[in-house]
């Protein structure tokens, strides 16, 4: 009988379904973390990830608006080419203005799910690579890469809940910059300056998803919380903001 129940009391609980795993992400993560460290699979969420993904990029290039902004994003970045010395043709720009308004709506549904496959599953092998040398080779963890590789990939549900939450606002703002950085707190400041655009490079899901990848690192490496989220934000919000100050520079 005492058998049974130190056998019982030292099994290993039932996995999380997909959905329990997507749910406990953003409302136990600790917990969830430590489910997916014991069974690595990935392959639904990953799906999940590219179908949402793609679905809200789609639809939103699609529509008039999109297509607008995406002409609006595009002429910034002829702007910064032309500050550098690039001389863009006016044809070449209207040629630009001629494809981005009359592409099938189809094919932007296919532009953004082939993007986010592979774009997405490219950065998931990267971030899981780096994060696994640093772990292991550096500070000699021992997890295996499908581990880090789930983690990453289950860290994502914050991200999906992101692009769900900005998709129709970026319509009915008609703008493909992010609603939930830091420079919408200062809605006084010339959207153009430096300030703003430093600002304008640190994203409240962002820094949701660090925290959450942080937890997920912890549970699987046994270590501090506390120590990796600093780490990696801060790495982070150096890396955003530098960049973003150099491109307001090179803009003028």
């Amino acid at each position: 009988m005492a058998e049974t129940i130190a056998s019982e009391s030292t099994a290993i609980p039932a996995s999380k379904s997909l959905p329990g795993r997507i749910i406990g992400v953003l409302t136990s993560p600790r917990e969830t973390y430590a489910d997916i460290a014991r069974r690595p699979t990935w392959l639904g969420m990953f799906l999940v990830v590219v179908t949402i993904s793609g679905a809200c990029g789609g639809w939103l290039s699609s529509t008039t608006v999109g297509r607008r902004a995406a002409l609006d994003k595009a002429e910034e970045g002829l702007k910064i080419a032309e500050s550098l010395g690039a001389r863009i043709p006016e044809a070449q720009r209207a040629t630009m203005r001629e494809r981005v308004m009359s592409t099938p709506d189809w094919r932007m549904y296919l532009q953004a799910g082939g993007g986010a496959l592979v774009f997405g599953a490219l950065v998931f092998v990267v971030i899981a690579g780096i994060l696994l040398g640093v772990f292991n080779a550096i500070l000699g963890g021992d997890a295996k890469f499908k581990q880090v590789f789930a983690v990453v990939v289950f860290s994502e549900a914050v991200i999906v809940v992101g692009t769900l939450f900005t998709t129709p606002l970026n319509y009915y703002r008609e703008s493909l910059s992010s609603p939930t950085t830091f420079a919408a707190l200062a809605p006084m400041l010339d959207e153009n300056g430096m300030l703003a655009k430093m600002l304008g490079s640190i994203d409240f899901f962002r820094l949701w998803w660090l925290v959450s990848l942080s937890i997920g690192l912890g549970v699987l490496y046994k270590r501090p919380t506390r120590g990796i989220a600093v780490s990696l934000i801060g790495i982070y919000v150096v890396v955003a903001v530098t960049i973003a100050a150099g491109l307001a520079l090179i803009a003028g």
